[in-house]
């Protein structure tokens, strides 16, 4: 019989808090390469200004109250303590959601868009629409990390949340969304938990990356060929040495503020639908606040485990994902495959909605948006 959840509420001490600016202000900055600014990585300019403001300008105080304006919980599963949010949904009959974040990424992405998915009449909405949000730190990240504990893959992590989800929650059925890993989870519990979600909606297609699939590719397909090249020989790196030497990785991260904001802000530069730097189109503070938590945690090297996973082990969407589907296509997305590939892989696709803004944190950047579409791909499915 699993045990109940405890309450939690994240404390951080102040001696890791001045700890962290003292690191910050021994910070040792390599030199700016002679091109243009974030040609070879990040810039150490916009770097050197974030660090600083890191320093002392970001108040650590006010994005953990915000945290922990949300019930949130612990409870053992699965030979660790996962962390996860648990907000109750206003209306009639709330649908339980499991909402799953990905890497570089935390529940502090999911903070503006909780409240307008369990309180939609706060923001003109239905409350017939709301939703009862499970939200947590995958297995590894963040508040589900302690030293020395079991590493888990996707497959783990789906059994896991599932777990909770019906096991320690009681929820009988559940839907279920998630962008970068969060999607990948979501599109597993699709296949080895189908009998109990009401659907699955995802803002990343959890497809494999192989240009060979398409033989006699149409337009579209073509389109996406040329990104999928584009993106293997220029944005892989990251998956490479977080899929063969995580540990090397982790030292120097782990021990390094400016080398973690420098590794992470990178891809929230990249990702994002930005006019140039990542703060045009996420929230700095909130940026700072999910880096800071990799940092007060030290979970970053657990947090790569999911990429060795994938490239030592067998792909973990086998087979196709049959119960209902819903996806955003955000135009600044890492990769867009067309609907004639995705479909290979979800059968049941019911919605598919190209969205104007907003990139591959979407939780993040377009968050009305985003809960819009949520509320709309499961509103038939209640």
């Amino acid at each position: 019989m699993a045990q109940a959840p405890a309450p939690f509420t994240l404390h951080v001490p102040e001696a890791a808090l001045a700890d962290l600016r003292e690191r910050l202000a021994r910070t040792r900055l390599p030199d700016q390469a002679p091109e243009p600014p974030w040609t070879y990585g990040t810039d150490v300019d916009y770097l050197r200004d974030l660090l600083a403001h890191w320093r002392d300008g970001f108040d650590w105080r006010a994005q953990e109250a915000a945290l922990n304006a949300f019930p949130q919980f612990r409870v053992p599963l699965h030979g660790i303590d996962l962390h996860f949010l648990h907000v109750r949904g206003e209306g009639p009959a709330p649908m339980p959601l499991l909402l799953s974040h990905g890497w570089p990424g935390s529940v502090f992405e999911f903070l503006e868009l909780i409240p307008r998915l369990t309180q939609p009449s706060r923001f003109g909405g239905d409350p017939a629409d709301a939703f009862t949000v499970v939200a947590p730190s995958l297995p590894g990240y963040g508040l589900s990390f302690r030293p020395g504990q079991p590493r888990f893959g996707i497959e783990a992590i789906a059994d896991c949340l599932a777990e909770l989800m019906t096991g320690v929650l009681g929820y009988r059925r559940f839907a279920a969304q998630g962008g970068d890993w969060g999607a990948f989870v979501s599109s597993r519990l699709g296949i080895t938990h189908a009998e109990k979600l009401f659907g699955i909606h995802i803002n990343l297609l959890a497809i494999r990356r192989d240009p060979a699939m398409l033989t006699e590719p149409s337009e579209e397909e073509r389109r996406y060929l040329g990104e999928l090249t584009e993106f293997l020989k220029e944005e892989t790196g990251y998956q490479w040495i977080q899929g063969t030497r995580p540990q090397t990785l982790a030292y120097g991260l782990a021990d390094s503020p400016a080398g973690l904001a420098a590794w992470l802000v990178e891809k929230f530069r990249a990702w994002t639908d930005n006019d140039g730097t990542p703060d045009s189109a996420v929230d700095r503070e909130r940026m700072l606040a999910n880096i800071a938590l990799y940092w007060f945690t030290s979970c970053i090297g657990a947090s790569f485990h999911p990429y060795y996973a994938r490239m030592h082990g067998l792909w973990p969407i086998p087979g196709t994902v049959d119960v209902p589907m819903g996806y955003c296509q955000f135009p600044r997305e890492i990769l867009r495959p067309p609907r004639s590939l995705a479909a290979r892989t979800y059968t049941d696709i019911r919605r598919w909605s190209v969205m104007e803004r907003g990139g591959h944190f979407a939780a993040l950047e377009q968050p009305e948006a985003l809960a819009e579409e949520i509320r709309a791909f499961f509103r038939p499915l209640r």
